[in-house]
């Protein structure tokens, strides 16, 4: 089969021809229509994981993805042959991933059943970015009557989290330069603010136009770029309880504690009923994932290039 993949940590990923897997006990082979592109991806192929998992080479990459159930081994029971089905896929141990012709994922696993009336594409492109942003929304507890920045807010992560907080009732602030302001208006921004993380003033330019609105503060900022001397400035706009939520990891619980703040640093987690929670948004419009690019298996190690050099605008679909 074909697929993406590397030959050992820092290798350039192109496309190989691979044994397709076979389904073990409690696992089902899908047929992979598309996968979804995330900068877990490359950073996978630049070795974030070899100190901690043993990993096979070639490994394949990629996560999400959708495609149809070809085949299930002994012991599976919620899903069966020629089902439409999206979620994670893959096995880093075994070095098997979604950009391929065939994937492997546990029948108890983070797969469910497609959105009916979604095509491959979207689908492929839920999963990772729509479960971070529904967990950043949640253990910030985002709620009605709050006003909350998102910073970050034109990447997959950050547009999700856009519609969840204002879909909580919030007012929401999205970080956007102008050619995405009405693209972030219409997923229901209330506000959007020119920020680009340049290692200059950036962070004083955008608290100073955060604040120049609102003078008295904002509840929380969810926040998918910054580093941790970016975040500890930023913090700054939060009033006293306030909540500052990284899906980077880079909030010092300590150091937000001693301002008066929550500082959280959000995991976000694929699950069975995470996806179920996602197709449900996404079945209600309440949820829409803006698919920036499509491109076909063999051009997708441009396609991780061009992600690693930042800048997404939406989600990038890998066509199989």
């Amino acid at each position: 089969m074909r697929a993406i993949a590397v030959s050992e940590y820092g290798a350039t990923p192109a496309l190989m021809s691979l044994p397709r897997p076979e389904p073990g006990p409690g696992e089902i082979l899908v047929k992979m229509i598309a996968a979804g592109l995330n900068p877990f991806d490359w950073k996978l192929a630049d070795g974030m994981v070899k100190d901690s998992v043993d990993t096979s080479f070639p490994l394949i990459l990629g996560v999400d993805g959708a495609g149809v159930v070809e085949d299930v081994g002994p012991g599976v029971t919620r899903l069966r042959h020629g089902e439409q089905v999206y979620g994670a896929f893959g096995s880093i141990k075994r070095g098997l991933g979604a950009f391929a012709e065939y994937a492997i994922t546990r029948d108890d696993g983070p797969v469910a059943k497609m959105p009916e009336g979604m095509i491959y594409t979207q689908a492929a492109a839920v999963p990772t970015a729509s479960a971070a942003a529904l967990a950043m929304v949640d253990e910030a507890r985002v709620d009605a009557g709050q006003t909350v920045l998102v910073v970050g807010a034109t990447g997959g992560v950050g547009q999700g989290m856009v519609q969840l907080a204002s879909l909580a009732g919030a007012k929401v602030i999205a970080t956007a330069r102008d050619d995405m302001a009405g693209t972030m208006r219409r997923l229901g921004a209330d506000e959007t603010v020119a920020y680009s993380r340049n290692g200059d003033s950036a962070d004083d330019d955008l608290n100073a136009r955060v604040l120049a609105v609102h003078n008295d503060g904002i509840d929380a900022v969810l926040d998918v770029v910054s580093d941790t001397p970016a975040t500890e400035d930023i913090a700054q706009l939060l009033r006293p309880g306030g909540t500052y939520a990284s899906s980077v990891w880079a909030v010092n619980p300590d150091s937000m504690e001693a301002k008066g703040l929550r500082g959280v640093n959000v995991d976000g987690g694929l699950s069975p009923d995470v996806l179920d929670r996602l197709s449900d948004l996404v079945d209600a419009s309440d949820l829409r994932v803006r698919v920036e690019r499509e491109v076909p298996l063999e051009d997708a190690p441009d396609a991780l290039a061009a992600n690693r050099a930042g800048g997404a605008r939406g989600k990038t679909v890998i066509r199989i």
